[in-house]
């Protein structure tokens, strides 16, 4: 093996002799010397007489000098960046084996990894980010959750400092930019400092995609374990529910909630009308198993997945049965939570009474509490869990 590698001329030499060649042969071919013994001289192509006349007494003149300088600074050019390209290649051949094995995906949590590298430097860790889906017209909903089991000022700071534990109403904007209603969260929220803003034009059946824009902003923003989203007409025991999710902290991929699996709705004109119902198969056919969407929580690697996916995850009719659609095939536990859809007093107010304290408390005839700007602060009082929970839970 070494004879023959010695025999061998390197791929640099090759191209350097071949580039001198050229230069050299340049020259030689405009060089000829006439001897003006007769009238039937050959004259080369491309040389008119008068420059060949002119250059005939004089074998190198001061031009023929330059000439040959610049066909050599030319070929030494060349040479250098011959010795520049294969510098670079043999760099690139010295990255290559760490780089393919930097691509290799052993573990789910290194897809998010590979395609979000660095992005962990630069967001805040924190346990869970809980995001309160509101409108432009809930003013009043916002306020009675603000007013029960929402803490406010410096309350929401210290709970995001010490517990980890982030809460915020997320909406998104109005079709017309800078409207009288993006104004008006602006206002709310420079007062509240409680807002999570999308990049999403809100609108009630454009829900979906405000869920995937959701979960995407805050994995850009935070770095959680488990992101929860509930509607702003639901009680949620805040201390209860880190509590619960604590409980999952070792399992990579949770999706949590009250599962639930409903008819496809073909009828046109019904509330959760289904226009893919054929895509569910015959008439009369049931969703496939997914969180009911007044409240449900998912871990750190499924919303990641979320935010990397989100241009090619389909949007349903209904954001809860999107959001279960978008983990069929993948390996995800699901999580069945009664827990997390206790009925409004007396039920709720019994569990609370036996110890075992609801983590959130909603009507299913509402999808929701019904009427609950009246009623929120009565849920609260009679379901709501002790002040001290919240602070004194193990997360």
């Amino acid at each position: 093996m070494k004879n023959r590698n010695r025999g061998k001329v390197s791929p640099e030499w090759i191209v350097i002799l071949c580039i001198f060649s050229f230069a050299l042969g340049t020259f030689l071919s405009n060089r000829i010397w006439v001897v003006p013994e007769s009238e039937d001289q050959i004259m080369p192509i491309g040389r008119r007489p008068e420059i060949l006349a002119a250059n005939s007494g004089d074998c190198a003149t001061e031009k023929d000098k330059e000439e040959l300088i610049g066909e050599f600074s030319k070929a030494h050019e060349a040479i250098e960046h011959v010795r520049s390209l294969d510098s670079s290649i043999a760099k690139l051949r010295m990255e290559l084996p760490s780089t393919k094995n930097s691509r290799k995906i052993g573990k789910f949590e290194n897809f998010s990894t590979i395609l979000h590298p660095g992005s962990n430097e630069t967001r805040k860790k924190t346990f869970m980010v809980i995001g309160i889906n509101t409108a432009f017209s809930s003013r009043k909903r916002r306020d009675s959750v603000r007013e029960t089991w929402m803490p406010q000022g410096k309350s929401l700071l210290q709970l995001e400092e010490e517990k980890g534990i982030v809460v915020r109403f997320m909406i998104g904007h109005s079709a017309t930019s800078n409207s009288i209603l993006d104004r008006a969260i602006d206002s709310e929220d420079s007062q509240h400092k409680d807002f999570l803003r999308l990049e999403h034009i809100e609108g009630y059946h454009e829900l979906s995609a405000k869920t995937k824009a959701f979960f995407s902003t805050a994995v850009e923003k935070w770095d959680a374990e488990f992101y929860v989203k509930v509607d702003d007409d639901v009680h949620v025991n805040l201390g209860t529910l880190a509590a619960t999710l604590a409980r999952y902290r070792s399992k990579p991929r949770i999706y949590i909630g009250c599962m639930k699996s409903g008819p496809v709705l073909h009828q046109k004109n019904v509330k959760y009308h289904e226009p893919e119902y054929w895509k569910f198969g015959e008439e009369g056919n049931k969703y496939f198993r997914h969180a009911s969407g007044q409240i449900y929580a998912i871990s750190k690697d499924l919303a990641k997945y979320i935010s990397i996916n989100q241009p090619i995850l389909h949007k349903f009719a209904n954001e809860d049965v999107s959001l279960g659609a978008w983990f069929i095939g993948l390996e995800v536990e699901h999580i069945d939570d009664r827990n997390m859809c206790c009925g409004t007093p007396p039920q709720c107010e019994w569990k609370a009474q036996a110890g075992n304290v609801c983590v959130a408390s909603f009507d299913w005839t509402c999808s929701g509490i019904c009427k609950s700007v009246e009623r929120m602060k009565d849920v609260h009082a009679k379901c709501g869990e002790d002040a001290a929970t919240l602070w004194n839970a193990l997360i």
